[in-house]
């Protein structure tokens, strides 16, 4: 295979990812939006978390909810968990890398906050350990993920929601989640200040 029918293929496999995840997850993705809605329009917030590239897709959330995402508008109440070296390498070193996101959550989440975990696999055990101690925060969880769903997918509570991704390649599924990150900022935004004109 020459590079360019390489290329032409990654794509195609990127849009036919897409594509399945537009006949299969709407109505997750809009569930996943009215729960955040209803969290933020409470005085809540809204904590990310992930690990290497899903770690950069969580703060994509953050950064366009507190900052702006398409328009001119109030600050959106969301931290990422994985932004702050310190805190994560002191938790790390001092106890475990599987405590880095639980640990935050136990100290800054509270009853009605929601927490956005993404996971490609569904087995990371840092977010296995955030799913939990979520729950045992009363928080809801949203999560993103992949594969079969893994560990995280049997983790999930009643009022809880995934919005699996049907791929089992990593790189589809993180480029599945940033559209799906983008969507839901995009629904957020219109549900709680109105359809742009």
């Amino acid at each position: 295979m020459n590079m360019h029918d390489r290329v032409t293929e990654i794509f195609d496999d990127h849009l036919v990812t897409l594509h399945r995840c537009q006949e299969d997850l709407p109505d997750l993705i809009i569930s996943a939006s009215e729960r955040m809605v209803q969290c933020l329009l409470t005085d809540r917030k809204v904590l990310s978390c992930g690990n290497g590239g899903s770690a950069n897709i969580a703060q994509q959330l953050s950064s366009k909810m507190l900052n702006r995402f398409e328009r001119e508008r109030p600050a959106l109440p969301a931290i990422a968990l994985s932004t702050d070296s310190s805190t994560i390498t002191s938790i790390s070193n001092d106890y475990s890398y599987n405590e880095i996101f639980s640990k935050q959550i136990r100290a800054i989440g509270h009853e009605g906050d929601i927490l956005l975990a993404i996971t490609s696999s569904g087995n990371s055990a840092s977010i296995l350990q955030a799913v939990q101690a979520a729950h045992d925060r009363d928080m809801q969880v949203i999560a993103l993920t992949g594969k079969d769903g893994g560990d995280c997918a049997r983790l999930m509570q009643s009022e809880d929601i995934e919005i699996r991704v049907p791929s089992s390649s990593t790189p589809r599924v993180q480029e599945a989640h940033l559209t799906i990150i983008h969507t839901l900022c995009d629904l957020i935004d219109q549900q709680i200040f109105g359809m742009e004109v």
